[in-house]
């Protein structure tokens, strides 16, 4: 299917999804929104850290950025927009919730650049820490401005996000990257991670991909945060710790570094199993140890990386994916016409 239609099929099936929503379980909502959420946030880490090559431990301080932004502008300014529109209406949220969601990525891609810029000279190890250096300044800076709630959080946020936006920009995010990355330019991310030396001394600005890289991943992190704020309604600076970066890296481990369908397919399978994680108490027959392992999120997500890296470090879909097929199968019937 050309990607174009899949883009605008998917958000034509998002649209119905939010008009059957009303008649849903608020409970299965929800959970169907975190699922779009973590698509975005998975999708574009791999773009840093899958498809470049590198490894970015500061994903949730630009959905830290984003999220609070995004809120800031719709709390402050919610009101008195919707007003000027004619009151409260669909039209009136949209017009201020996409403006803020923009927001909240443009936000978020500034402070990828600013980070970025300095840091991604540097590679492996020394990216991982100063990233993951961010991402906590980020959260104490955060705590500690009182414009945004400080340690008690952001309270009355309006809660515009549906299955309409979380699906509709989920779409968008995984066709923006796939296309940049199938791309001409796009190339110029493969080279990077498949030999940064052999790039570099082919001229090719390895430093600049990196960085670009870096924008667009923390742009669409900030959208994500954006899409979180406005369905909990509340955001607090302890909902984006290391643990949160941790569940989007084993997000893209999980799928595969470098494959998006990979990465969406995990995406879907954390955040149910985390969900279900919820309930363990529940479940009679279980030893204590096991329930006190499965509360433990921390320990829980070290073993599954542990365990992942041992029996299979290319993640469970590796590098199949439904554009490369496409892209091998021409590739053959080119190869046999030539014959």
């Amino acid at each position: 299917m050309n990607r174009q239609i899949a883009l605008l099929l998917t958000i034509a099936l998002a649209a119905g999804a939010a008009m059957l929503a009303g008649r849903m379980d608020a409970y299965y909502v929800r959970i169907l929104t975190f699922i779009g959420i973590n698509v975005i946030l998975g999708v574009s880490l791999n773009l840093i850290n899958g498809h470049t090559g590198q490894f970015s431990l500061g994903h949730a301080g630009f959905m830290a950025v984003g999220g609070y932004m995004a809120a800031w502008i719709t709390v402050n300014f919610g009101v008195g927009f919707t007003a000027a529109l004619g009151g409260p209406s669909w039209w009136s949220e949209a017009a201020l919730f996409l403006p803020a969601l923009l927001a909240g990525g443009i936000a978020a891609a500034i402070a990828g650049l600013v980070v970025g810029v300095p840091s991604l000279r540097l590679k492996g190890d020394y990216l991982a820490i100063i990233t993951l250096g961010f991402g906590e300044i980020i959260r104490v800076l955060l705590q500690n401005i009182d414009a945004v709630g400080g340690p008690r959080g952001l309270a009355g946020i309006p809660s515009y996000t549906n299955l309409f936006w979380t699906f509709a920009l989920a779409a968008v995010t995984i066709y923006v990257i796939s296309s940049l990355v199938d791309s001409t330019y796009g190339r110029g991310f493969l080279t990077v991670r498949d030999d940064e030396v052999a790039a570099g001394a082919m001229g090719i600005d390895t430093t600049r991909y990196k960085v670009v890289a870096f924008v667009i991943g923390a742009f669409f992190a900030g959208v994500a945060g954006g899409l979180y704020a406005h369905s909990t309604s509340y955001l607090t600076p302890e909902g984006f710790t290391f643990q949160k970066t941790v569940e989007i890296v084993i997000v893209v481990i999980l799928g595969g570094m470098g494959n998006n369908f990979g990465v969406t397919v995990a995406a879907v399978l954390v955040t149910v199993i985390l969900e279900a994680l919820r309930f363990v108490n529940d479940i009679s027959w279980l030893p204590e140890w096991a329930k006190d392992l499965a509360r433990n999120r921390t320990m829980l997500f070290s073993l599954v990386l542990i365990a992942l890296m041992l029996a299979r470090p290319q993640g469970l879909f590796g590098t199949w994916n439904l554009s490369r097929r496409r892209r091998t199968g021409r590739e053959e019937i080119a190869s046999a016409q030539r014959a």
